[in-house]
């Protein structure tokens, strides 16, 4: 198989990067990922596993894949995929649990009440534990090839300067 390439961006602050899709580690996930882009929703900044940017997506594959390619301790550069109940994130601790009933609710899915979590990690020292829930294993898809540097200076910018009116997408490169 031909190697495939997303771009990842923050539209808002007009900054992007190119990453590689993982096809020969999270091969069912990368095709689910790929055949369901563009995708793309408001951007949140990780509370718990640290430098961690991600959207909040309603479920798009006809199955969610299995754990492959697991990780609970993500690099520079790694995109996670995360399937979580609309309920795991209905905690004030959270946040934005309306937001995540809502996205839950209205899946295009809807029988399933599942929000997915796409994210991009873009520092070193994460680890993905969570206060609620314990270990939370993410599924590596990809891996930024190109201009990590730049959006990681801009997720830098979004955790202190905030993330209101910001969206995080993945679209085909």
């Amino acid at each position: 198989m031909a190697e495939r390439f997303i771009e990842v961006s923050l539209d808002k602050r007009g900054v992007s990067c190119t990453a590689k899709l993982l096809d020969d580690r999270a091969p069912i996930t990368c095709e689910a990922v790929w055949n369901a882009l563009p995708l793309g929703g408001d951007v949140y900044h990780a509370k718990y596993a640290r430098n961690e940017i991600y959207a909040l997506i309603p479920p798009f594959a006809p199955e969610e894949p299995p754990l492959e390619n697991p990780t609970i301790t993500p690099i520079p550069g790694d995109l996670c995929y995360f399937t979580f109940t609309n309920t795991q994130l209905n905690t004030s601790s959270y946040g934005y649990e309306a937001a995540a009933e809502q996205r839950g609710g209205q899946a295009a899915h809807a029988t399933r009440s599942t929000v997915i979590d796409l994210a991009l990690f873009y520092e070193r020292n994460n680890l993905l534990i969570n206060g609620d829930a314990g270990w939370v294993p993410g599924i590596v898809w990809g891996a930024v090839v190109d201009g990590l540097d730049r959006m990681a200076e801009a997720c830098q910018d979004l955790w202190r300067a905030g993330a209101l009116g910001e969206t995080l997408n993945f679209r085909r490169a």
